[in-house]
């Protein structure tokens, strides 16, 4: 188990030591940590499986619902991927040291802007162990030290994997102390967590609105909330219904409990009685439970569709339910999307250039679609590597939280004895 038993603030002073050496380590040196935590994933896969069928075991994720059992289960095939995407960050371009900008100033002063990494970042996440190894990936190649603080019953699986990583650092010699894991604790913890001023550079967030609610009431440390995401798929009248059709439903089946699934389809009228008998059929032959309004539910076919309270429209349901209105116009569905959305990712089916358009500059979000399904937000997809979660805010990233987005900046000024009058 790599479970940090001294206090948090501890913890995060002992990152704090080790971000400083990483900021400086060579890129080569960092690649080389990345390399082994690749290998000794697949020389421990065994291990980390056993650790992982020990979670699912405990009584203390027997209350999960399907979904977040889906999140926390680890298979060979989870463990090869985890893997694969340790390579894929290996490999791409460093950002450390990455100048952004440079000029010479009247002064005769050469300023150059470049890329540094931000310190130490913190993350709280929910039952995705896959998230220990994405996060502590990113950050060692993004040169910045990481404090992880995961859910209870994900505890054996986060504490092997951290393991691995720590061993990889020390085969690498870096400092182990990068990646550290807290134990769960509560509500005082997380607290205690939020207020490391000095020490936590970053803090994230991944789960739903209670997390961020919780986050919110205390937190003194810079946030960026990998938040929630209602999503929803919009098919247009000028749409392919085929093509509508498999993307609705690829963007709420294909792994609903993850926040990029869609948890709304919204119908324009002039297509509604043509596609939703098909769709709902569809939906509910993959087992979606169904709430509509009532042009939907007039329209539905046979297929059982209950009533849409407005908490519907809110909700991120993170399973196999979704939500189906009927909309007059691209207008009416960027209101509806801009008034119950997160500001995660949103979809058009449509053929017309100028209602993708009019969707694509209204719906307020991270990511849009035109003719693809929302489960496409992702770091990976993205050819970021991985990713430490979705940003739904505006400041200082949005969309997929990969390398770039966990460095800042510094101003290098070399003169030749310049002085200011």
């Amino acid at each position: 188990m790599a479970v940090t038993t001294t206090t948090v603030a501890g913890s995060c002073a002992a990152a704090k030591r080790a971000s400083r050496a990483l900021a400086t380590a060579p890129s080569d040196q960092r690649n080389a940590a990345l390399a082994a935590t690749a290998r000794l994933l697949g020389e421990r896969a065994d291990q980390v499986l056993e650790a992982n069928a020990a979670d699912l075991a405990d009584e203390r994720a027997g209350g999960l619902t399907e979904a977040l059992r889906d999140r926390l289960t680890l298979t060979p095939e989870r463990v090869a991927a985890m893997a694969e995407g340790v390579r894929a960050v290996a490999a791409l371009e460093d950002p450390v040291g990455e100048e952004l900008d440079r000029r010479t100033l009247a002064s005769g002063i050469d300023l150059r802007k470049v890329r540094v990494p931000l310190g130490v970042i913190a993350v709280v996440y929910e039952a995705r162990p896959n998230v220990t190894i994405d996060c502590a990936a990113l950050t060692i190649k993004s040169g910045n030290a990481i404090v992880l603080r995961g859910s209870s019953y994900a505890e054996r699986s986060n504490g092997a994997l951290a393991a691995i990583v720590r061993e990889a650092l020390a085969e690498a010699e870096l400092p182990e102390d990068a990646v550290l894991l807290l134990e769960g604790g509560g509500r005082e913890a997380l607290a205690e967590l939020a207020m490391q001023e000095g020490t936590i550079d970053l803090l994230i967030p991944r789960g739903g609105e209670g997390l961020k609610a919780a986050i919110k009431d205390v937190a003194t440390v810079p946030v960026m909330y990998a938040a929630a995401g209602n999503c929803h798929v919009y098919v247009h009248a000028d749409a392919d219904l085929e093509m509508a059709r498999r993307i609705a439903v690829n963007a709420k089946v294909q792994r609903p409990g993850v926040c990029n699934a869609a948890e709304t389809l919204l119908v324009d009228a002039a297509v509604a009685a043509r596609f939703l008998p098909a769709v709902l059929g569809d939906l509910h032959d993959a087992g979606v439970e169904l709430v509509g309004d009532d042009r939907v539910r007039e329209l539905a076919g046979g297929v059982e569709v209950g009533p849409a309270e407005r908490a519907d429209w809110e909700t991120e349901y993170l399973g196999l339910k979704m939500a189906v209105a009927v909309v007059d116009s691209v207008e009416h569905a960027v209101e509806h999307v801009n008034e119950h959305g997160t500001g995660h990712s949103e979809a058009i089916v449509t053929e017309a250039s100028g209602a993708a358009e009019e969707f694509v500059e209204g719906v307020d979000c991270a990511a849009v679609y035109v003719n693809a399904s929302t489960r496409f937000t992702d770091g990976f997809e993205y050819g970021m590597g991985a990713e430490i979660g979705n940003s739904t805010q505006k400041l200082h990233a949005r969309g997929p939280i990969g390398l770039r987005e966990l460095t800042t900046f510094k101003y290098v000024a070399r003169g030749d004895g310049q002085i200011r009058e």
